[in-house]
């Protein structure tokens, strides 16, 4: 499972991950998968965990980021990383949009598992 080489902006289509959250896949393969996430101010990323490393930038907006039971205010140009299986979850307290990046893929977001 591969996406294409290029991965052109206007023609991605934003998906509903949750109320006020929508995201858009980028590149991936087995390994490695990009997924861009707008949020609106106010939206919840609830608690979750998942197998998967996680790396993110926050390209833009402020939220109250949980890692492990430890909460910081992040903003545009901060970054976090999750280790696999750490309970994680996000506050959007200014609009924004987060660029994560997972390890390996996220099946479950492309329906495939």
């Amino acid at each position: 499972m591969t996406s294409t080489p290029f991965q052109i902006e206007n023609e991605l289509p934003w998906e509903e991950a949750d109320q006020g959250i929508q995201r858009k896949m980028y590149g991936y393969d087995e390994q490695v998968m990009m997924v861009k996430v707008k949020f609106e101010a106010g939206a919840v990323g609830k608690l979750h965990s998942h197998p998967h490393s996680q790396v993110t930038y926050v390209k833009s907006g402020i939220y109250d980021m949980t890692i492990g039971g430890e909460t910081k205010r992040i903003k545009t140009g901060d970054g976090y990383y999750v280790k696999p299986n750490v309970l994680h979850g996000v506050v959007c307290i200014e609009p924004g949009v987060l660029i994560d990046v997972f390890s390996p893929f996220r099946e479950d977001f492309l329906g495939t598992e």
